[in-house]
């Protein structure tokens, strides 16, 4: 069995509310129910925090346990977060980078990612399917 942690940061607890026309209608906790049933031989951990810190120090947690991969959004947190990028790094752990809506047909400052950068791929613009295909490459699934 493969240990995946889910993790998400700012503002994608409102997700289903904030902007449904750019991230559409469906929740946090309805991405966790769809990747549990589609992935049945998956642990998964979730996570979310609208904290840079408190990401960095789950990487951290992460690093020291037993994580085959990690599926991240970062969210705005792509753009800017250097101590994101050292984090993933750091941890030694395959990390996918998602984007529910394609960051590069949006605003120019979010075309580049400091955290894709150090990712294993990047997935943006295909909705929340884009963390079934990170699961995917991470389990081999």
């Amino acid at each position: 069995m493969k240990n995946i942690a889910v993790l998400n940061g700012p503002n994608l607890d409102r997700l289903g509310k904030r902007d449904p026309e750019i991230y559409g209608s469906q929740t946090l906790s309805d991405l966790e129910t769809g990747l549990r049933d589609v992935f049945p031989s998956v642990a998964f951990e979730f996570y979310q925090s609208n904290h840079e810190g408190a990401l960095v120090d789950k990487i951290s947690e992460l690093a020291e346990g037993s994580c085959d991969g990690i599926v991240f959004n970062p969210g705005a947190y792509s753009h800017t977060s250097i101590a994101l990028r050292d984090a993933i790094t750091g941890s030694k752990i395959p990390t996918i980078e998602v984007h529910i809506s394609n960051i590069h047909g949006r605003e120019r400052f979010r075309h580049h990612s400091h955290t894709g950068a150090v990712s294993k791929g990047v997935i943006a613009g295909l909705g929340l399917a884009g963390y079934h295909f990170a699961t995917q490459a991470l389990t081999g699934d």
